[in-house]
């Protein structure tokens, strides 16, 4: 007797890590029930994917989508939407908010207040403190939190963790996935005479590789002491990739887009303070070594670091103009452009996307098109063209670095669960997202 299930996914061509498989797709329940020959089953609904490649749900390891505490710049809704408009379909937020998400109480109320009202699934980063340990210990099986996140430098807000005793404290008292914002506080203090008001270009002499540096080694150290994983997010130095690629035992590094495409001093001459983030855009040295390692798969994951601010408040004279720019719509056009100009395949950006994310961070579920996972689906058009365009960004902030920029391959729809959220460029339904499982 033929089934009828749900929902038939037919003429695409889906995309593993290893391989593009044209294949049909069956879903039910929201899990996928079976992958290739479905003629023996009868769908509710069927949809034609001809020309389309189907990637397992992309992941955003990093987004600051400001909730609670500066809900006008962005909120669990706003970034949601803005992530599944891009094809993302799962988001790890970062808990520098106001207050800050560093005991479980306030971590239970955030995600108390992402129910039904983020259209992506979604987990959240619990915050390091100098002496928060025991409430470090007491999200070790908590759902909806993907790790700890350690603050070495000063940035957005006031988590911080300076002292290397303190973080290996931490890295002893936890078995979750520590990422850290690796920036040595001492030297950036020693360093504040570089700041020049009225000039971006000086924000990359402050924080400059040194800084980065210095953090990055204390930290392999003490990984390799405590024989603890860890995940190192936005790098940004040659030098730091030399060393974490001779040192990947108990570590993982994230890039972003934006270090990968952009460089200084063009992007300051360009953008001015809207270049402005942590760690900086840096000279081209670094942004040809960070092309260099995208294209050699020495990159573990892609996070955007989406972290907007609203444009009164960007175009401040610096340094009081505010770190950080929105990314999360643009990080899959911009890996896809990649793709268009041959420096990656497109099995390398579901690599750096889902693959690789699921298997470092132990997520349940996600990141595969095989049966029994969820049906979390990226419908992409490699063949799509056109310019990314601050009238379509879905934040609240209203504007993107990249405004202006050509990009060949497109997310064209998002799905959750089987069902559509991002379709012909608009945002289907209620929200829907669920927090995260972890093994």
């Amino acid at each position: 007797m033929i089934k009828k299930i749900d929902l038939i996914i037919k003429n695409g061509s889906y995309v593993t890590h290893k391989e593009t498989i044209k294949d049909d797709i069956a879903v039910h329940k929201g899990k996928i029930y079976r992958v290739g020959d479905l003629s023996d089953l009868k769908a509710f609904k069927t949809i034609d994917a001809k020309g389309l490649h189907i990637l397992p749900g992309a992941i955003d390891t990093q987004v600051h989508f400001r909730e609670p505490g500066n809900t006008d710049k962005e909120d669990l809704k706003s970034g949601s939407r803005a992530a599944v408009a891009g094809g993302i379909t799962t988001v790890f937020d970062m808990p520098n908010n106001n207050p800050s998400m560093s005991t479980k109480t306030l971590f239970k109320k955030k995600l108390n207040s992402a129910k039904n009202r983020m259209f992506c699934n979604y987990a959240f980063y619990f915050g390091a403190e100098k002496n928060n340990t025991a409430e470090i210990k007491k999200m070790e099986k908590e759902v909806g939190c993907c790790g700890i996140k350690v603050f070495v430098g000063v940035s957005t807000g006031t988590l911080i963790v300076s002292d290397y005793k303190d973080i290996k404290r931490i890295m002893k008292s936890t078995k979750k996935m520590i990422s850290f914002h690796s920036e040595d506080q001492n030297e950036l203090n020693k360093r504040e005479k570089f700041i020049k008001r009225g000039d971006p270009k000086s924000h990359p002499k402050w924080r400059n590789e040194s800084v980065c540096l210095i953090c990055t080694k204390n930290l392999v150290k003490l990984a390799n002491q405590t024989k603890k994983k860890i995940h190192i997010l936005h790098i940004t130095t040659a030098e730091e990739i030399e060393f974490l690629n001779k040192n990947k035992k108990y570590v993982s590094y994230e890039v972003t887009p934006q270090h990968l495409v952009l460089s200084s001093p063009s992007c300051y001459d360009k953008l001015g303070t809207l270049a402005q983030m942590n760690p900086p855009i840096r000279s081209v040295k670094h942004n040809k070594r960070l092309r260099q390692a995208l294209k050699n798969n020495e990159i573990d994951i892609v996070g955007s670091d989406h972290a907007p601010h609203k444009l009164s408040e960007k175009k401040l004279e610096y340094p009081d103009s505010p770190s950080g720019m929105p990314g999360v719509q643009t990080l899959l056009p911009i890996l896809l452009n990649e793709v268009s100009k041959k420096m990656i395949s497109i099995n390398n950006v579901v690599e750096l996307t889902s693959y690789n994310p699921i298997n470092r961070f132990k997520i349940k579920n996600k990141g595969l098109i095989q049966k029994g996972y969820d049906a979390d689906f990226t419908f992409v058009d490699m063949s799509k063209t056109k310019k990314i365009s601050n009238k379509e960004v879905q934040s609240k902030c209203g504007w993107t670095p990249f405004h202006g920029m050509k990009i060949k391959g497109w997310p064209v729809g998002t799905m959750i669960r089987g069902n559509k959220v991002f379709w012909n460029g608009k945002i289907i339904g209620k929200p829907s997202g669920k927090p995260l499982k972890f093994a």
